[in-house]
């Protein structure tokens, strides 16, 4: 079996694996980092995004073979103490009900502020529309995204 040598969260990680393996599988059952969600498995749901290389990616369609030499952030390394900006407006809000999607939906903000750091509301519901929410706290994940924009600038 490949090795392939990863960057994940600021640190060097190896892990053997077959190179069509999602980067999902080698996040959660190799390097075990949960935080990052299973969904559909077919990139259409948002739980399982990650950054690469700061950009926000679905990790269920990214194979360990294609990611090598690349910059990896899961939600687990967003902030060192969970205090993002984003991560703080989520309890200040209140946003998750069953909390399973939140880490892909704060992942998708976090890429989406880099970018855009003082964006409208319509912008932000354009910028979060692809990742779905089965409690439909869509509401709340647009008003701490607002907050933590206004927090980050």
């Amino acid at each position: 079996m490949p090795t392939y040598t990863l960057k994940v969260n600021g640190e060097s990680v190896t892990v053997s694996a077959d190179s069509d393996t999602p980067l999902l599988w080698i996040l959660r059952d190799n390097l075990n980092m949960v935080g990052t969600k299973f969904g559909c498995g077919i990139a259409q749901c948002g739980a399982c995004t990650i950054h690469v290389d700061g950009k926000a990616m679905r990790s269920c369609q990214l194979q360990v073979s294609m990611i090598e030499n690349e910059e990896i952030t899961t939600i687990e390394g967003l902030s060192e103490k969970g205090n993002h900006p984003l991560q703080e407006a989520w309890k200040e809000v209140d946003v998750p009900q069953c909390g399973y999607c939140q880490s892909g939906q704060i992942m998708t903000a976090a890429s989406f502020l880099k970018e855009n750091p003082k964006p409208s509301n319509e912008e932000i519901r354009q910028a979060m529309h692809g990742n779905l929410c089965r409690c439909a706290s869509y509401n709340r994940i647009e008003k701490a995204v607002s907050i933590a924009a206004e927090k980050m600038s």
